[in-house]
């Protein structure tokens, strides 16, 4: 058992080799005595059973898809959610790329590493946001996708933008109506009743205090510009 810092909260972890403890190293606890805020783990008769229903994934993906809902299913208790998304800082502000896999929110954020200087990737598949010392923040975490890319940083979070593919770019600003139902598609849903009123409970946060915008963009460089650039005009 290990502990980790991970979106400003303790969490020991059970890390069998594989796919948990090779991405949790970044994210190991200078003092491994501190008290953990709660346990994520599989147990292995649980995990072994859940394997045979996806017998296409491996017993050590398996653990960690399963180590990572646990963990966000667990954030819900300390004002904070999950966003399937692709989350970026830039000049000490985070700025989260979502979209329906395939649609290209990793591409994006590609561009703006290769258009800014300076642009880190937070987490690039299930970045956390949670609510840090009364300021909403993108927190990486080690379930970062195929790919891993992720810091273990919280950065105060500026902006959530929706992706859809279109030959020209555009943004526009969206109203909480329209943006409740493309949160809901991208991020865990539990099916208990109280962890379901904890995330809407999130959700209103996050929508009351994070200006939400939906971006139509192709894969040129001018996706980037035009997305920093709709964003922060409208926050002038």
């Amino acid at each position: 058992m290990e502990l980790f810092d991970i979106a400003g909260l303790k969490v020991n972890m059970d890390c069998k080799e594989g796919l948990v403890y090779e991405r949790s190293r970044a994210y190991l606890a200078d003092d491994q005595n501190a008290r953990a805020d709660f346990f994520v783990g599989v147990p292995e008769q649980t995990l072994r059973e859940r394997h045979e229903k996806l017998p296409h994934l491996s017993l050590d993906e398996c653990d960690y898809i399963y180590c990572g809902e646990m963990f966000y299913y667990k954030l819900l208790d300390y004002n904070g959610m999950l966003l399937h998304a692709s989350a970026v800082e830039k000049d000490g502000y985070a700025y989260l790329f979502s979209a329906k896999s395939g649609v290209g929110k990793s591409t994006h954020t590609a561009l703006w590493q290769k258009v800014f200087d300076g642009v880190r990737i937070i987490n690039d598949d299930k970045p956390a946001i949670r609510k840090i010392d009364g300021v909403l923040c993108a927190c990486g975490t080690p379930f970062s996708g195929k790919d891993d890319k992720s810091i273990n940083v919280c950065v105060p979070l500026r902006a959530v933008v929706f992706l859809e593919r279109a030959q020209e770019n555009s943004i526009k600003r969206i109203e909480p109506k329209e943006a409740i139902p493309l949160f809901m598609s991208q991020t865990l849903r539990p099916s208990r009743r109280e962890q379901m009123f904890k995330l809407l409970d999130m959700l209103d946060t996050v929508l009351k205090e994070i200006p939400v915008f939906k971006l139509k963009c192709n894969m040129s460089d001018d996706a980037a510009n035009t997305a920093y650039k709709g964003v922060n005009d409208n926050l002038k």
